[in-house]
């Protein structure tokens, strides 16, 4: 296809859904259903422009992208930097390579999965419903529908532009607006309110909203730091320019590895934020209060890849620092690992249906966080693509399993009961058969069920890679890595089939389950479609010395994806740099076995103290017995809340009351402005008392004196001539008599003197 066309389609894939969302705002939004039809036509136009443009770039060979992996480039001058007369400019523009040709294929159909879902989650053409900012239990439509796609549209031309984004000031930009999104999004239903008392102690969904904006803004600055820093030490923000080995090695002459490590480090702090790592994933859990297609989006394809997806941007920094400061590489390692078994061990005591996918987020996104700090960046990409497409199927259907225990509570006319707790739920497999084989095959991807789906391929490939870190290299890290990530998958594919058996198995335990039905086709057809993906995304990664053979598989996204950095990774290790290039490792049958351990043996044990024997209504969940005290630990998040409360928001609002509200605003700010306005009161007063007194007073009786004397002069104007010539000469008379007298006078002061 033409070069011109593709780079004009590139530049169009953000714009059109960016364009929808001004669209909306301006002109459609009275018009719910030409919100949507004007959104679908946006994303659905993304997604042929993403799909072209990725195959085209993806379609032009091997070779030729590790040559030049930057395919498509087009930048425009945006503002002058430096010196302005000699023709700098900083410049914005897109850029489309390998990895970012596959996350569009992945972003825009996983995004347009979403839209098409959410006419139906929302319950177009049931009637208006009435109650604006609060979910419609009665399940007629939502009221604010044009609101929720013009927020949507903006957010999906977000992540968009962020993944085409070829400097990285622009993805900062895409970055930021998926924030806004994500804070308007969740607090869509803005005026819902929880009882005082509840079964799973929520907050409401305004309060989700704050604490999602503020949790991520305080990565986003340290990480707007890092951009500094990188403008500073490459003097470009431009991925292109800036990695290449030439100008990482001035960085390296520049600030040395420790000044390379922290930025990274200062950069990494904003995947810390975004992609909810810990300490700064508390925010996640809480963002299930948003409509459940915001859940999927957050969660897969947008807003916590995000953070993956810069980390692997900026991928050759990283490489380097992990290699020349290995406290970057056991930071970074370090906290996905803890993140990802924490996680998992909370996710085995929720109840939420989506809870528990929500934790399952934080844990696969800390897999892919301990990847990139072991050096593995093709396994993390590998799993950023598979995990998507699984984890937004999960959702879909989670929020299909809501929609159909809330159809039961209207035909059993009870809405007392939690419709997202699991304890009500059970038998709905025969309710809902669609979404519960599409969840299904989306839980056994998520826990690695081997040889099928495409979650067993990508976990395989990060304990491949961290056993060969191991054998090969004696790193201790990896080894802690490999173990902890094992562990952190035996538990996911226990807690997978417990959700798959609480939610589907057995006989209803509520009359909201037992009048529950399946949803409709807007809603089903998307599951169908990303359970296919959910599977095969997965054959697109088996190693090419899968089962110690050679040439029988290939694994195209290793090699392709790989393209993105391949070159400058040869040129790194001949500089000494790194350690690693991306080459294929060799066939090892460990992570091979430990893969098929810990996702049967998981799903086995999960099948065992569940499935086996369903829970019956009425009866407590297996784990609060077996784990005892340690169940309500995990029950309450490990008491990370909790903990903040205290450490950060308690004493925030105790200064913010006593300190800066009572002492200094009411103490001192109070006490020095009324003072101030008491001395220029007294001023005035006294200002006030002289214009009484001295102006008012004195000048009053001048103009009372001049009254007076005009009073008694005005009777001589009669109007008479014979009266006026009367005192003329009267008057003349006089002055003659004092002239005279006055020269009389003189003339005898002049003879006594």
């Amino acid at each position: 296809m033409n070069a011109q066309l593709l780079t004009t389609l590139t530049w169009l894939i953000p714009a059109m859904p960016i364009a929808a969302f001004f669209l909306i705002a301006l002109f459609a939004h009275r018009n719910r259903t030409l919100s949507w039809i004007v959104a679908w036509v946006a994303i659905i136009s993304s997604l042929v422009m993403s799909w072209t443009v990725a195959i085209n770039v993806l379609g032009r060979g091997l070779e030729a992208l590790e040559e030049h992996p930057e395919q498509i480039a087009s930048a425009v001058h945006w503002l002058p930097a430096g010196d302005f007369y000699q023709g700098q400019w900083l410049r914005m523009g897109v850029a489309v390579d390998p990895l970012g040709a596959i996350m569009l294929l992945m972003v825009s159909f996983a995004t347009t999965m979403i839209f098409v879902y959410s006419v139906g989650y929302h319950n177009w053409g049931h009637g208006l419903g009435k109650h604006k900012g609060e979910p419609q239990h009665d399940m007629t439509e939502e009221p604010l529908l044009a609101r929720f796609f013009g927020y949507m549209c903006l957010f999906g031309g977000s992540m968009l532009l962020l993944v085409v984004a070829d400097n990285l000031l622009l993805l900062f930009v895409g970055w930021e607006l998926m924030g806004f999104c994500s804070y308007s999004l969740i607090g869509f239903w803005y005026a819902r309110n929880y009882p005082e008392h509840q079964e799973i102690p929520r907050i409401p969904p305004r309060a989700a909203a704050i604490k999602a904006f503020m949790t991520t803004r305080v990565a986003d600055v340290v990480m707007l730091l890092g951009i500094v820093f990188f403008w500073w030490a490459f003097g470009t923000l431009d991925f292109s320019e800036a990695f290449t080995a030439e100008s990482i090695e001035h960085v390296i002459n520049l600030v040395g590895f420790g000044g390379l490590a922290i930025m990274t480090l200062l950069l990494f702090t904003g995947t810390v934020g975004k992609s909810a790592q810990w300490p700064l994933h508390v925010w996640l859990p809480d963002a299930m209060e948003g409509p459940t297609p915001v859940s999927a989006i957050i969660h897969a394809a947008a807003m916590v890849s995000a953070g993956i997806f810069m980390l692997l941007r900026i991928f050759p920094i990283i490489a380097v620092s992990i290699d020349a400061a290995p406290y970057a590489g056991l930071i970074i390692a370090g906290i996905g690992a803890f993140t990802a078994l924490m996680a998992a061990t909370i996710a085995l005591a929720q109840y939420d249906v989506k809870g528990v996918l929500a934790y399952s987020t934080i844990s696969q996104l800390g897999f892919m966080v301990a990847a990139v700090g072991l050096g593995a960046y093709v396994p993390a990409a590998f799993h950023l693509i598979t995990h998507a497409f699984f984890k937004a199927l999960l959702f879909l259907a989670s929020g299909s399993v809501i929609h159909g225990m809330e159809h039961g509570a209207i035909h059993a006319h009870d809405h007392h009961l939690d419709p997202q707790d699991m304890r009500n739920m059970g038998g709905l497999r025969h309710k809902m058969p669609v979404t519960f084989w599409t969840f299904v095959i989306g839980g056994l991807a998520l826990a690695g069920f081997p040889f099928v789906t495409a979650g067993f391929w990508s976990k395989d490939e990060i304990f491949a890679e961290a056993w060969y870190q191991w054998s090969h290299d004696a790193k201790i890290l990896a080894l802690v890595v490999f173990i902890t990530l094992a562990t952190a998958a035996l538990l996911t594919a226990f807690y997978t089939m417990r959700q798959i058996s609480m939610t589907f198995l057995g006989k209803p335990r509520t009359a909201l389950a037992e009048h529950a039905s399946e949803s409709t086709p807007f809603m089903t057809i998307p599951l169908v479609l990303l359970s296919i993906f959910a599977v095969a995304a997965g054959w697109s990664g088996i190693s090419d010395r899968f089962l110690g053979t050679n040439g029988i598989f290939s694994n195209f996204f290793h090699h392709y994806a790989g393209a993105e950095y391949f070159a400058l990774m040869e040129e790194l290790h001949e500089l000494g740099l790194v350690q690693h290039t991306f080459e294929t490792l060799p066939w090892s049958w460990v992570p091979l076995i430990v893969s098929l351990v810990v996702a049967l043996g998981g799903l086995a044990l999960g099948w065992w103290v569940y499935a086996r024997r369903p829970l019956e209504a009425g009866q407590t969940d297996p784990m609060v017995n077996t784990l005892g005290p340690a169940h309500r630990f995990l029950n309450n998040k490990w008491g990370w809340d909790g903990l903040y409360n205290q450490l950060f928001i308690a004493p925030t609002i105790w200064f913010s009351e006593k300190i800066a509200y009572e002492l200094i605003d009411k103490g001192i700010i109070d006490t020095i402005l009324h003072g101030i306005a008491r001395a220029f009161y007294a001023a005035g007063a006294t200002f006030k008392r002289f214009e009484e007194v001295v102006i008012s007073g004195g000048v009053d009786k001048i103009k009372d004196g001049f009254l007076a004397v005009a009073k008694e002069l005005r009777y001589l104007q009669t109007g008479k001539v014979q009266e006026y010539a009367l005192i003329s000469v009267f008057l003349a008379t006089v002055l003659a008599l004092v002239v005279l007298l006055s020269d009389w006078f003189r003339g005898i002061l002049g003879g006594i003197f």
